[in-house]
């Protein structure tokens, strides 16, 4: 039910000095402020499970143990266990084909018919009635098909429960011979709180300790700017870039992008190329939630030739002042 399909008109209900009141006046303020609420919650919030509700069973169980919870249907409606519930599970043996059964375990809010009277009271000239009902939710268990892929409940009208968040699925268990082939699993819980989405965080890092190593020799390695051409300089160029400014909790994904000026020339200003770098994410030593370290392949490619003895020496001070641009995502 909803306040919004099921109200034309809102009213408010006072009280006067002197008034006689009715129980239905009393119980129109309950219902009043009850789906003021509802409605705030089928407004502001998705239908699941806010908190508690564990289920809990182990192989060879035939029962299993709810946790006290809260939860909220489609409707707004809060479901409220209180206290743990000890459930037996359905008494199947097999699925008629020597295989196993599987159902699903939900939980809905209880229309007033369902509920037990906690208290009565007699009336002053008038017979007992019910001053207090005790809430507890309904449980039902809903039998799903064989399909180890993708099962389904076998009832098209439980099916269109839980579709619509009218009954709210805590687990599934899976039974053979009355008992629990599997341990209760929570795969299927539909919970009111949306997942936490993973963090993303970037920033931009100068480093001030660019290293040096020459692939498969030793000693200093120039291009000669004499031609036009592209090279591959057989050089390793690496730093480790600090991330802590993202706050990451576990180690991301690490993206990252080289920033400074591509188009250089010698020191004579006759003698132009175009500096860039293949990067990559060093996995050894493998990047953290604080840092990671980078490699960086350079690559020249001269594109204005004048002199004949022109050069660039690939080291450490090859992309001194350039900036590293990075990006994380955890997992």
């Amino acid at each position: 039910m909803s306040i919004i399909g099921s109200t034309q008109f809102l009213e408010r209900i006072q009280f006067f000095n002197g008034e006689r009141l009715f129980a239905a006046d009393l119980q129109g303020l309950e219902a009043f402020n009850r789906e003021m609420r509802w409605l705030h919650n089928q407004s502001l919030h998705q239908a699941g499970v806010g908190s508690g509700f564990q289920v809990v069973g182990n192989v060879g169980d035939r029962q299993v143990t709810i946790s006290p919870g809260y939860a909220i249907d489609s409707c707004g409606r809060e479901i409220i266990l209180t206290e743990s519930q000890v459930l037996p599970i359905p008494p199947v043996a097999d699925n008629g084909s020597g295989g196993s059964v599987f159902y699903d375990l939900t939980v809905s809010y209880p229309d007033d018919t369902e509920l037990k009277p906690s208290e009565t009271r007699a009336g002053i000239c008038m017979p007992t009635g019910v001053i207090r009902l005790r809430e507890e939710p309904v449980f039902c268990w809903v039998q799903l098909s064989d399909d180890p892929t993708n099962h389904q409940p076998v009832d098209l009208r439980l099916k269109n429960r839980i579709k619509t968040a009218l009954f709210i699925v805590l687990a599934q268990v899976e039974i053979f011979n009355c008992q629990l082939k599997q341990p209760v699993s929570t795969v299927p819980r539909r919970n009111a709180r949306p997942s936490k989405q993973p963090r993303v965080a970037c920033g931009t890092f100068t480093p001030q300790d660019w290293q040096a190593q020459v692939i498969g020799g030793t000693g200093v390695v120039s291009v000669n700017l004499s031609s036009t051409g592209l090279v591959f300089p057989p050089v390793r160029i690496f730093t480790k870039v600090d991330t802590s400014s993202g706050l990451f909790q576990s180690t991301p994904s690490y993206m990252v992008r080289l920033v400074g000026n591509r188009i250089e020339h010698d020191a004579a200003a006759t003698d132009f190329y175009i500096l860039d770098g293949l990067l990559s994410v060093s996995q050894s030593p493998p990047p953290t939630p604080q840092y990671f370290w980078v490699d960086i392949f350079p690559v020249i490619a001269v594109i204005v030739s004048v002199t004949t003895t022109g050069s660039v020496n690939i080291d450490s001070t090859l992309f001194q002042n350039w900036q590293l641009t990075w990006m994380g995502v955890e997992g």
